[in-house]
C-alpha cells in the first residue's frame, strides 16, 4: 500500500476522531445538492424491465423481460425494492408515495433537472402499478418467487428463478395493498398535474377505482393462503389495513378536494384507529404520517373536524423531542433515532420528512407545537430533522457516509446482488444461481457503485461493520430513500453551506 492509499484509509479515522468530539448539534459542511441529486439516482439502480437510452446507471441492465407472462399480463417495469430481484408490491407502492409526496411538499426547491429526473422516478413506479390494478377486481401484488429468488445470489439481468406472479381476486381481500397503491396514483397525480395533467387524471381515476376495491373487500392481504407464502415474512401485513385505507382517502381527499373523501376520514377515523395515537410511520404502518398529511387541512384550511387527526399528529411530534414531557423515542449515543428490527434508517428518513411538512404547515399557520411545558417551533422540528439528515451524510460517531457514493468515505460492500456482481458489460457471460456466491463472499469492495443508495444503517450504538452479509445493516431499500428525497430538497435550497 503507497503513501496515498494509506493516508486516504487513515482519513476517516482522524474523522470518527474528531466527530466523536463534536456535540450532536455541531455539523459539518454538506453539499445537500449533491446528495439530492445522488439519492434520485439510485431508483435508476432498482429498474426492472427494459432500460431507456438515458439510463444513466450504465452497469444496469435489462431484466425480468417476461414478468406476467404466466398471466397473460404484461407486469415488466417498477423497481426491486431492496438488493434482491422480486418486485413487491406493498413497499414499492409506498415509496411511491413517498417519492410524490416529496414533490409535492418541496419540489418547488428542486433544480428542475432534479424535479424532472424525480417525476421519471416516479413514472417508472405508476406506469407499473397501473398494469398491476388494469384489470377490474383484481391487483397483482407481487412479482417473484422470494424464496427461490433469495436463495441464489443472480444478477437480475440473469436471474433465472420463477416469477411467480401473485395477485388477489375479489371477493378476497386486499386493503392494505390496494390502500396504499390508491395513495401512491392519487399522490402521483398532483406531483404531474401541471406537466402532464392527461396522465394525471389516468392517475386519479384509477386511484378512485382502486380504493374502492380495497374499501368494499376489507381484511389484509397477506390473509390470502394463495398469497401467505409468497409475502411473508418478507412484507407480511403485521399491523393492519385500516391505516391504509384511511391513507387511501386521505390522498383522494387531497388531490381531489371532494367532500366524500372529507367525510370519510370524518366518519371513520376512529373505527379505523385514528385516534389510537399510533407513533409509527413506515411502509406497513401508516398512522403517524396520515396525521400528519390530514393535519394540513386543520392547520392551513381549518377544517375543524379533522381535529382529533391533528391532536395525534402534535402528540407524535412531542415524542421526537428530546425536550419534550413525552419524549420516547430512542436515540443512539450519536443521535440517530433507532427503532430495532434491522433497516433502521428507514425511520430516520421517514421521520425526517414527516418533521419538515409538519413545520411547512404550522409555519404557515403560524403555530407551534405545545408539548406540556415546551413550546416546539417549526425551527426545533427542521433543526431535530437536520441532524437525522447530516448524521446519514457523515456526522456520526464513525465519519461515514450511510449514502454511497456521497463523500469520499461510505459503505463499500452492500448487500445488493446488481451492485456486487460484475455487470453484463465486464462479465457477459451467464453467472448461475449459486455461481455468485463466490462474489457474495468476497471481502473486497462491490465492482458496481450503486451511486445514492441508503443503507440499512448502524445498530443502537452506532456500529456498523460494512458487511455484505448483515444485510439488516447492509442492505439498501426504495423506501429509505424515497422520502430523504424530499428532506433533501429542502436543506438544498434553505441550507446551501451545510
Amino acid at each position: 500500500m503507497n503513501l496515498i492509499m494509506s493516508f486516504r484509509f487513515l482519513i476517516p479515522f482522524f474523522t470518527a476522531l474528531l466527530l466523536h468530539r463534536l456535540p450532536i448539534t455541531q455539523s459539518s459542511y454538506h453539499n445537500y445538492p449533491d446528495a439530492l441529486s445522488k439519492c434520485i439516482l439510485f431508483f435508476e439502480g432498482q429498474r426492472s424491465g427494459y432500460l431507456p437510452s438515458e439510463q444513466r446507471m450504465t452497469w444496469r441492465g435489462h431484466s425480468g423481460l417476461g414478468d406476467g407472462w404466466t398471466v397473460n399480463t404484461d407486469l415488466t417495469g417498477g423497481y426491486y425494492d431492496a438488493g434482491d430481484n422480486v418486485k413487491f408490491g406493498f413497499p414499492m407502492a409506498f415509496t411511491t408515495t413517498m417519492l410524490a409526496w416529496s414533490v409535492i411538499e418541496f419540489g418547488q426547491y428542486m433544480p428542475a433537472s432534479e424535479l424532472q429526473n424525480t417525476l421519471v422516478a416516479i413514472k417508472w413506479a405508476t406506469d407499473y402499478l397501473l398494469k398491476t390494478v388494469s384489470q377490474p377486481n383484481r391487483i397483482f401484488v407481487q412479482v417473484g418467487d422470494p424464496i427461490s429468488d433469495h436463495s441464489c445470489w443472480e444478477r437480475p439481468e440473469d436471474m433465472d428463478t420463477a416469477r411467480t406472479v401473485y395477485a388477489v381476486d375479489a371477493p378476497n381481500p386486499a386493503s392494505d395493498v390496494a390502500g396504499e397503491t390508491a395513495a401512491a396514483l392519487a399522490a402521483s397525480s398532483m406531483a404531474f398535474r401541471s406537466s402532464d395533467s392527461g396522465y394525471a387524471d389516468t392517475l386519479l381515476q384509477t386511484a378512485t377505482r382502486v380504493f374502492s376495491f380495497a374499501d368494499s373487500y376489507r381484511g389484509a392481504y397477506s390473509d390470502n393462503s394463495n398469497i401467505r407464502g409468497g409475502v411473508c415474512p418478507f412484507y407480511c401485513d403485521f399491523d393492519g389495513y385500516q391505516d391504509e385505507l384511511l391513507w387511501a382517502a386521505a390522498w383522494l381527499r387531497r388531490a381531489t378536494q371532494g367532500d366524500t373523501y372529507l367525510n370519510y376520514l370524518q366518519d371513520n377515523g376512529q373505527t379505523l384507529g385514528a385516534n389510537d395515537n399510533i407513533n409509527e410511520f413506515g411502509w406497513d404502518n401508516k398512522y403517524a404520517g396520515l396525521n400528519v398529511l390530514v393535519s394540513k387541512e386543520v392547520l392551513e384550511g381549518n377544517i375543524y373536524s379533522l381535529q382529533s387527526y391533528k391532536a395525534s399528529a402534535d402528540s407524535f411530534m412531542c415524542t421526537l423531542i428530546p425536550e419534550s414531557p413525552s419524549s420516547h423515542i430512542e436515540y443512539t449515543p450519536g443521535g440517530l433515532i433507532y427503532k430495532p428490527g434491522g433497516s433502521n434508517l428507514q425511520h430516520a428518513t421517514l421521520v425526517s420528512l414527516m418533521l419538515l411538512v409538519y413545520a411547512a404547515s404550522l409555519e404557515r399557520s403560524s403555530q407551534a407545537v405545545n408539548c406540556g411545558s415546551v413550546s416546539v417551533s417549526p425551527a426545533m422540528l427542521r433543526e431535530v430533522a437536520k441532524r437525522q439528515v447530516d448524521y446519514i451524510l457523515g456526522d456520526n460517531p464513525k465519519g461515514i457516509s450511510y449514502m454511497v457514493g456521497y463523500s469520499y468515505y461510505y459503505p463499500q460492500r452492500i448487500h445488493h446482488r446488481g451492485s456486487s456482481l460484475p455487470s453484463t458489460k465486464d462479465h457477459p457471460q451467464f453467472i448461475a444461481c449459486k455461481e455468485g456466491s463466490v462474489y457474495f463472499n468476497s471481502s473486497g469492495p462491490n465492482p458496481n457503485v450503486l451511486v445514492g443508495a441508503i443503507v440499512g444503517g448502524p445498530g443502537e450504538n452506532d456500529e456498523y461493520d460494512d458487511d455484505r452479509d448483515d444485510f439488516r445493516k447492509s442492505e439498501p431499500t426504495t423506501y429509505i430513500n424515497a422520502p430523504f428525497v424530499g428532506a433533501l430538497a429542502y436543506f438544498a435550497a434553505n441550507y446551501p453551506s451545510g
